[in-house]
């Protein structure tokens, strides 16, 4: 069995999230379909530094305010493992960059349900939306990245 380890943020204006279209990357098992922005954990880095380092290098920005939302863990049917650390962000300085992974773009949150996203996403941004309490959520998918099975537990 495979472990990663990521970080994924959505960062917050104006009733917005900043997503990422993910278009530019070869071989990206994320190709086509919208995303918030944060990676793969790099030696020695907390689920922070991790963050603070994707966010600046895929956005240009630098987080000033953020917050750990929740735990998902992905569990695919290739039998890989990973655990992600789910944050939003609603102070940030600095100034947009181009992304080398795909197309950033300001969605308004009521919007972001109708683009071409992860089944899986759908239940951590509906939990974001209702403003969740910190929470652990599993998704499993088959081989073809299917969701088959999800579980919630909610911390209060």
């Amino acid at each position: 069995m495979n472990t990663a380890f990521s970080t994924l943020c959505y960062l917050e204006k104006d009733g917005k999230y900043l997503m990422l279209l993910r278009n530019k990357k070869k071989n990206d098992l994320n190709e086509g379909k919208w995303i918030g922005v944060g990676g793969h954990f790099e030696a020695g880095e907390s689920p922070e530094e991790c963050l603070l380092r994707e966010v600046r290098e895929e956005t240009g920005y630098t987080l000033t305010s953020y917050r750990f939302r929740g735990l998902v863990t992905f569990v695919s049917g290739d039998d890989v493992t990973e655990y992600m650390s789910l944050f939003t962000a609603d102070g940030f300085e600095g100034e947009e960059i181009v992304c080398s992974e795909g197309e950033l773009k300001w969605i308004p949150v009521a919007d972001i349900e109708d683009l071409r996203l992860w089944e899986g996403d759908r239940v951590f941004l509906a939990l974001l939306k209702e403003d969740t309490p910190f929470f652990s959520l599993k998704l499993k998918y088959d081989s073809s990245g299917r969701l088959i099975d999800k579980a919630l537990q909610i911390y209060r």
